[in-house]
């Protein structure tokens, strides 16, 4: 359903919802509103086991270690409430991390007296091996829980997760990989990582509905986890499911409908995998065409390249000159993305990095999108950077 007139290369804030998934929904809304008490009585518990066996299978999980939230910002939340934080303990993260997220972190920090620790990671990296050594540069003896990123939001890395969980566990360190890129953007074995949590969400890469998510609970510390909202499951008598389950399959009447097209939309984009690969054939399509993208963005911008290509999927950040001025306080958009939307109808995101002067200009790579939207953001970036460093000469370009 996007606008034809726009070049959206924005995939990554939001997604986009295929029109076969979105009827879905609709069928699933008429369900719900023809008799509301059955369905949330009777209907939508194995409905919503239905979704988690799908969504298990994609992710490489156990059904019984998923729960399904709104978005992995609501994951990543859930985790750093139900943690037993003390005075002194370190909370380790990058500075890459996702503002919302590290928004949370600072939160839970606060509330117990601990400390977060930001671990420097360059960018422009040259090796993976740069990101793994200043993670484990950062730990201390007091380094109890680390947030980390599958996929960076502001620069668009794939950062070596497994590696990085791996030595972190052997240092006695609860690992949260923040995944909200990282479904359907990367081949991803949840179970294979490791990690004592994963949260990722659905409604980007995978396309389903927005508000569709999960988070991933590694067995053993399911009984600590508990969802933020506490409802009818906290003292549920029944013996059939897991308090895990019970807890965060029902905290209160909401719309499920975005859960319940998981299934739909993992079948649908599969479908578009180039030459009937599925997943793994449209995956590499789009990170390709990031990859082809990016290079020739580089060679008209004039710039280096900021990472390699093992470090990419379909998102590619590219550094551009920085601003003479800040960006007025407050603001949420860049008016240089503001000029390229209202003035030549492409919707990209100018990331400020580093802040305050410094931007980046992040693309995203999907089935939908076409070599010559590309271009077009080539020339009205060329146009728009002409002598316009400023905000006020953007503005009045």
């Amino acid at each position: 359903m996007l606008d034809p007139a726009i070049a959206f290369l924005n995939h990554g804030s939001f997604g986009a919802c295929p029109r076969p998934v979105l009827d879905a929904q609709s069928r699933f809304r008429e369900q719900m509103e023809r008799e509301p008490v059955r369905f949330f009585t009777r209907e939508l518990e194995p409905l919503l086991d239905g979704v988690l066996s799908a969504l298990a299978a994609f992710l490489g999980a156990d059904p019984e270690e998923l729960a399904l939230v709104p978005n992995a910002t609501a994951g990543v939340n859930t985790v750093l409430r139900s943690l037993e934080l003390g005075p002194g303990d370190e909370l380790l993260t990058t500075d890459h991390a996702y503002n919302a997220c590290r928004n949370a972190l600072d939160d839970a920090a606060r509330r117990a007296g601990a400390r977060v620790v930001v671990a420097p990671v360059p960018f422009p990296v040259k090796t993976a091996d740069e990101v793994i050594e200043a993670v484990l540069r950062a730990t201390s003896p007091r380094t109890r829980f680390a947030l980390i990123d599958h996929v960076t939001s502001p620069t668009g890395l794939v950062l070596p997760v497994a590696p990085v969980v791996a030595a972190l566990s052997r240092r006695g360190v609860e690992v949260l990989v923040d995944g909200a890129h990282a479904p359907g953007m990367v081949p991803l074995d949840v179970h294979a990582l490791g990690a004592a949590y994963y949260t990722g969400n659905c409604h980007k890469w995978m396309c389903a509905p927005k508000g569709a998510a999960f988070l991933h609970v590694e067995r053993s510390r399911r009984h600590r986890i508990r969802p933020l909202v506490i409802s009818h499951g906290a003292n549920a008598t029944r013996q059939d499911r897991s308090r895990f389950r019970l807890e965060f399959d029902w905290t209160g009447t909401f719309d499920p409908t975005p859960f319940l097209c998981i299934p739909e939309a993992i079948r649908f984009m599969a479908s578009l995998g180039p030459g009937g690969g599925g997943w793994s054939a449209l995956m590499k399509h789009n990170r390709a065409m990031a990859m082809a993208a990016r290079a020739i963005m580089a060679t008209k911008l004039g710039c280096a390249l900021p990472c390699p290509e093992e470090m990419l999927g379909a998102l590619a950040a590219l550094p551009l000159p920085p601003r003479r001025d800040a960006v007025e306080e407050g603001a949420l958009i860049d008016p240089l993305q503001t000029a390229l939307l209202e003035t030549y109808g492409v919707e990209v995101p100018i990331v400020p990095w580093p802040a305050p002067s410094g931007r980046l200009v992040r693309i995203s790579a999907q089935i939908y999108n076409q070599q010559q939207e590309y271009e077009r953001l080539i020339d009205a970036l060329e146009r728009l950077l002409r002598g316009a460093g400023s905000s006020e000469s953007v503005r009045s370009q």
